[in-house]
């Protein structure tokens, strides 16, 4: 396999952070402050901001926590798929 090849594999299994931050913010929608829904995920208004950025690797307990509060598949969340 040529390195050309591989590199694309591993690209299309890398996470969008961004792309998470978006749906996450998306999730989030106007009428609720960063603050109302850090609390709701047990993060703080900061941390949340980060992550709407796209500015850090959100956690798997973070992204478990904001499927079940709410109602969307973590595999939404990471791909925007499902």
């Amino acid at each position: 396999m040529s390195k050309e090849n591989r590199q694309h594999r591993r690209d299309e299994h890398e996470v969008d952070w961004k792309a998470v931050g978006r749906r996450v913010r998306e999730l989030r929608g106007f009428d609720v402050t960063q603050s109302q829904f850090a609390k709701r995920i047990q993060v703080s208004q900061n941390y949340l901001s980060t992550m709407e950025h796209g500015n850090v690797e959100i956690g798997a307990s973070i992204l478990l926590r904001i499927s079940k509060e709410f109602g969307k598949s973590i595999e939404w969340l990471l791909t925007g798929e499902g």
